[in-house]
């Protein structure tokens, strides 16, 4: 590793719990290492990722509900507005850091940011946002799709995808270019996946990529589970033949969960429900078993079938205890990471606006009787528990301490230029 003396920064964008949970689970094997590590979050996420020995900074990100209602009617994440205000944090932060490196997760500012400070960059994405991936583009939940039939309103979205990337790249290439940083064309994968080392938190065996350079590499799943004990509850519930583990996380849909519970509910086993934070249903049926956070690597070791958003923090945990994913995927995110586990055999998934009670225990049931996909989820477990994000991670960090020859700029802040 790098002189412990000069910390690695890592910056969490805290508009989902994931994008905080990654960073941490990296950052503390960095930490193991002996390298000296600074956080950096917004405090919405702190009371299940809490600091573990190392410096904390606090940096805002953008609110949650706004992130949300921008996946729900497909607006643009940033505006210039909001954007050029988190280049300036982060100058700010790393003028206060220093950091020999700095790993972001999500954090798009730190593309300008970093470049302008001279601070080597890794970002951690997501390989089905690479431009090197080939995904097939399906659409997610929008106001306008629940009027159209499922087919017809892929083909249009795939027909208009490309402009409207564009509009969403628009603001933040605007600010790369007024910044004096190298633009990206407005292609919005560019700045998703913008990096001097660029590292995708996915394993390859799910999400391969085609003719990517050396510096775009597969970190493999990222093993996480929330800093709780499990509830009093568990001990009381008969697990002999597993459970149904229920997760739809921080960006799923709560409107959903009533429906999704009646399905499930129908099928013999116990249902144990993680909310994430959120209400629960006012009613439930008497095999549900409701907490705000589960220890999700403990629960899903111990089930037949984990049901979530389709997002990659909790299909890699099923998947790496051998367990199928039923997916009900409603942003592009979700719907992209849907895509590629049930291209491997592993999950089924189902549209939003399909999600009904009957539909979710008919999809649920023929997964529990699936014993092929089981044996290909067993397989897959095994092959993921040999990878080693950390030591991908770590790897990237040397190679960029090692060959940085350019002197930070001064950190002085650069005001935004209209443009």
């Amino acid at each position: 590793m790098t002189d412990p003396a000069a910390p690695i920064l890592f910056v969490a964008e805290a508009v989902t719990l994931a994008h905080v949970a990654r960073p941490t689970v990296l950052a503390r094997g960095i930490a193991a290492l002996g390298q000296r590590v600074v956080m950096a979050l917004d405090d919405r996420y702190a009371a299940v990722c809490p600091s573990e020995g190392w410096a904390t900074e606090r940096i805002a990100s953008l609110p949650t509900a706004r992130f949300l209602e921008a996946l729900r009617t497909g607006s643009p994440i940033h505006d210039r507005a909001s954007f050029d205000a988190a280049i300036d944090d982060d100058l700010a932060l790393l003028a206060r850091v220093r950091p020999a490196v700095v790993v972001g997760d999500f954090r798009l500012s730190l593309g300008v940011s970093a470049r302008l400070a001279g601070v080597p960059y890794i970002n951690v994405s997501n390989a089905y946002w690479s431009p090197h991936a080939r995904p097939t583009w399906r659409v997610p939940a929008l106001p306008w799709t629940r009027f159209v039939p499922g087919a017809l309103a892929d083909r249009l979205f795939r027909a208009v995808r490309p402009i409207a990337f564009r509009m969403h790249a628009s603001a933040m290439e605007a600010s790369r270019r007024a910044r004096g940083v190298r633009g990206l064309g407005r292609d919005l994968l560019g700045h998703y996946t913008d990096g001097d080392v660029t590292l995708y938190a996915d394993p390859p065996e799910l999400v391969p990529l085609v003719d990517a350079p050396a510096t775009h590499r597969h970190l493999g799943a990222i093993a996480w589970s929330p800093a709780v004990a499990l509830p009093a509850w568990w001990d009381a519930i008969d697990r002999r033949n597993g459970v149904i583990y229920v997760t739809l996380g921080s960006s799923g849909s709560a409107a959903r969960l009533p429906a999704v519970l009646a399905g499930l509910a129908r099928l013999g086993l116990p249902v144990v429900v993680a909310t994430a934070g959120a209400p629960p249903p006012l009613s439930l049926p008497a095999n549900v078993h409701v907490a705000p956070y589960l220890p999700g690597d403990a629960v899903a070791a111990q089930s037949r079938l984990v049901v979530c958003n389709g997002g990659s923090p909790t299909s890699h945990q099923a998947l790496l205890h051998g367990v199928p994913v039923l997916a009900l995927p409603s942003n592009l995110d979700q719907v992209l990471n849907s895509g590629y586990l049930c291209g491997a055999g592993v999950a089924a998934a189902l549209r939003f606006e399909d999600s009904s009670a009957a539909r979710v225990a008919a999809a649920a049931r023929s997964l529990l009787d699936d014993d092929r996909m089981r044996e290909r989820t067993a397989t897959l477990a095994v092959r993921l528990a040999r990878q080693r994000p950390v030591t991908v991670l770590a790897r990237a960090i040397d190679e960029l301490t090692a060959t940085r020859t350019v002197e930070p700029r001064p950190l002085a802040m650069r005001p935004a230029i209209a443009v």
